[in-house]
């Protein structure tokens, strides 16, 4: 089976079963600084499964959704590893439940899929002192023919999703595992054996996590499933590969025609720089270019990690050449081919400017080669994370010279260098659109009378927002304007605000599509992102938006707008950073 055929079938097996298709959603999450990157299909809908108003699309909803994680960079180059992976997920926002979702999904595995329900199995929460044992699930399962020496109970660290902050919906899980041996799969399920491999997940939103991590029944319980697609493609396929299924195929047939190499001898290298090369084609696609933070540092590691690879593979100048075939493999996505051309220009620059960057690394490695007997951890560290060498071809390069490398201090200063990473990661990115806190809330709506505020007093109707972040304690506004803002005009927006707040104007919503929503005046940069039918949010005559962040239902629910910061962002754009007192 090939790609395109499998998104075909899904979709239509939950339209049949009444539910309706959403937008293939950017993989840099609007409005939310809780990650860098859209990670999964449910992450569009946080604030749906967060019981914001029901999603304009209805209670029943399905697609086919494009992600990138790069937790797991390191995993990247076995056979089911990958940093951009396409998911298969369908969701009931207060509508069916357990045992509804789990024959769907096992309605699609076993009949139209055709997968022997002999090669399946699946897992239940156990249950603690807080939340029950899952038997409802583990009947469900029975109950579709699953054997119960197939079904095994789990914990909290197995089986249980959430809450995406620090409170929220959280709820058990039920997980789905393929046999992939070509053996028979063996009576009893045992999920610490490596032929068993996780298919895709169901989860249950029934609770709610308070501050003090208690546990209350949700009003509205969700069921959100997501499935590896490529997985289940390698699956159908009969291999045990991902890269072997067309979503890599072509790519890698690129990499051997140039590298006049064999996969089967190099599968490492040109699983790393495929899975590298089309992440980056589609983090560019999305408006990411190669940089020093955020996103921009992962499409540049992305990219130099690729690169290095190739070089093992004898391969130079070829980043263009292998990004071609990802055109024709995702031809379905109108924005890649749209962006063809930048993409591939971006990809030129940074080889370009990493090859400059290796030759000063390899020069520093022969002065530290030629001055020492040793390279100490300090010295393979500085290669690593200032010239991009991977700790590999620092082995390499030292053993052609004889000499040895402090590989455990250089594993110590990187373990330190990831663990401060991670904790940066943590206090930047902990709130967003995970966070429906009062503040947070309240912050979001201000943003919309800041951003008509801006128009109205820079008597500038062609501002647009370029992007935002909204913790609770401040928001960020990035909008497009060509100068620095007189401390005047700062203090004439901010008034503007904080007179819509004190005219207690109430905050309507409502469910347009987009055709009538552009009639009706509403603004919004992020249209290729919505599907059919969006949510509009109207300040009395002062300001209409389309948007999915929570907001507030009076503008006297606010209180005191302050502007605490203006300043540059980038070239012609400008941000704001304000506070409610």
């Amino acid at each position: 089976m090939e790609r395109k055929e499998l998104i075909k079938k899904y979709i239509e097996f939950f339209k049949s079963k009444g539910h309706l298709e959403i937008q293939n959603s950017s993989l840099i999450p609007e409005n939310d600084p809780t990650v860098l990157f859209t990670t999964a299909g449910m992450h569009p809908l946080v604030p749906f499964l967060l019981g914001q108003p029901q999603h304009p699309q209805g209670k029943r909803l399905v697609n086919v959704q494009r992600c990138i994680r790069t937790g797991d960079i390191d995993e990247v180059g076995d056979a089911k590893h990958h940093t951009f992976f396409e998911q298969l997920g369908n969701w009931s926002l207060g509508d069916y439940w357990k045992k509804q979702a789990i024959e769907y999904t096992f309605e699609f595995l076993t009949k139209i899929l055709k997968i022997p329900l002999e090669k399946l199995a699946a897992t239940c929460f156990i249950g603690d002192k807080n939340s029950e044992k899952d038997t409802e699930s583990f009947n469900a399962l029975i109950s579709v023919g699953l054997p119960k020496e197939r079904i095994i109970f789990l914990g909290k660290e197995d089986n249980w999703w959430g809450p995406a902050g620090q409170t929220g919906p959280c709820g058990p899980c039920s997980e789905i595992f393929y046999w992939i041996d070509k053996k028979p799969a063996p009576k009893n399920f045992d999920p610490e054996n490596k032929k068993w491999v996780e298919v895709g997940n169901n989860v249950f939103m029934e609770y709610n996590q308070d501050e003090n991590k208690n546990y209350s029944q949700l009003k509205q319980k969700n069921v959100d499933f997501g499935g590896g697609f490529e997985r289940v493609l390698s699956f159908l396929n009969k291999t045990n590969d991902n890269y072997l299924t067309d979503c890599f195929l072509p790519i890698i047939k690129a990499i051997e025609k140039l590298s006049k190499k064999k996969y089967s001898e190099n599968e490492k290298s040109m699983r790393i720089i495929a899975d590298h090369l089309k992440a980056s084609v589609f983090i560019i696609a999305d408006g990411i270019i190669p940089g020093n933070k955020e996103q921009g540092y992962i499409l540049r590691r992305l990219i130099r990690r690729a690169i290095i690879y190739g070089k093992k593979i004898g391969l130079e100048n070829f980043t263009q050449k292998i990004a071609e075939p990802v055109f024709k493999i995702y031809d379905d996505y109108e924005h890649l081919i749209k962006n063809k051309q930048k993409i591939l220009e971006e990809l030129q620059k940074e080889e370009e400017k990493f090859n400059k960057t290796l030759e000063q690394g390899l020069e520093k490695l022969k002065k530290i080669i030629h001055d020492k007997k040793e390279i100490s951890g300090e010295n393979a560290f500085l290669l690593y994370q200032s010239f991009g060498f991977p700790i590999e071809m620092i082995d390499e390069i030292a053993k052609e010279n004889k000499i040895k490398v402090d590989n455990k201090d250089f594993e110590n200063r990187l373990k330190k260098h990831q663990e401060l990473s991670r904790t940066a990661s943590a206090g930047q990115f902990k709130s967003g659109l995970a966070d429906h806190s009062e503040q947070t809330t309240k912050l979001h709506t201000a943003a919309h009378l800041l951003l008509e505020s801006l128009k109205r007093i820079l008597k500038d109707n062609k501002i647009i927002q370029k992007g935002s972040n909204i913790t609770p304690e401040r928001l960020r506004l990035d909008f497009a304007f060509p100068r620095k803002l007189e401390d005047y005009e700062i203090k004439e927006v901010e008034n503007l605000v904080n007179e819509q707040i004190k005219e207690e104007i109430p905050v309507i919503r409502e469910d347009l599509t987009i055709e009538k929503a552009k009639k009706s005046g509403a603004q919004g940069i992020f249209e290729d992102k919505y599907g059919k039918i969006v949510s509009v949010y109207t300040i009395g005559n002062f300001s209409k938006e389309i948007c999915t962040g929570p907001h507030v239902k009076n503008t006297k629910e606010i209180g005191q707008f302050r502007i605490i910061k203006e300043e540059s962002s980038s070239s012609g754009i400008r941000r704001i950073k304000a506070i409610i007192d």
